[in-house]
């Protein structure tokens, strides 16, 4: 992207309105290569002459059903924003249609969903055909809660990706989600 003076040889900032291209160009040229690279880095990647913001993985934490009893969502909400992610939580008592449209419309890159009512096998089989039918097919669906062993195979095939049982390591589910997410 610089030639050796730390000019910008490739100008291919065309997707950006013209002023802010043009206010990075400046910057580029009048910081340097290597301020610049740093500050950009930090919230962006420069790739092949483009300049592509990362944007944070997004998470939507939902509890669906009758079940009141939320402190285990609102725990890993917090330690998901806390690692960095943007968490929306929808609050209790969502029906399956209400969270797959919401992931939808909020263009989510995963859903948890906390279930202790014994719902789990119903509400994950609703989830999971609701995003299919509507045409969602990579967006990672995960649980926790009272969830039995026995019960997470059938979740699996699904589309389920992972369980989390209750008092699971909050750091686990970070760093599962951070893996799962930048394989996809």
């Amino acid at each position: 992207m610089f030639n050796n003076d730390g000019l910008v040889k490739s100008r291919k900032l065309d997707f950006l309105p013209k002023d802010v291209g043009y206010k990075i160009e400046k910057a580029i040229i009048s910081c340097g290569r290597n301020k610049m690279l740093g500050l950009f880095t930090s919230a962006s990647t420069i790739r092949a002459g483009h300049m592509i913001k990362k944007r944070n993985k997004k998470i939507l934490i939902a509890k669906p059903g009758l079940d009141g009893h939320d402190r285990g969502a609102k725990v890993v909400a917090r330690a998901l924003r806390d690692a960095g992610m943007e968490v929306i939580y929808s609050g209790l008592h969502q029906t399956p249609l209400q969270i797959a449209n919401t992931a939808i419309d909020e263009d989510v890159d995963a859903v948890g969903l906390s279930i202790l009512s014994g719902a789990h096998n119903t509400v994950f089989a609703k989830l999971t055909a609701f995003l299919r039918e509507k045409g969602v097919r990579n967006m990672v669906v995960f649980g926790g809660g009272t969830i039995p062993k026995k019960d997470w195979d059938g979740l699996r095939s699904m589309g389920v990706a992972k369980i989390f049982t209750p008092g699971s390591d909050t750091n686990k589910i970070v760093d599962y989600l951070n893996r799962v997410l930048e394989e996809k």
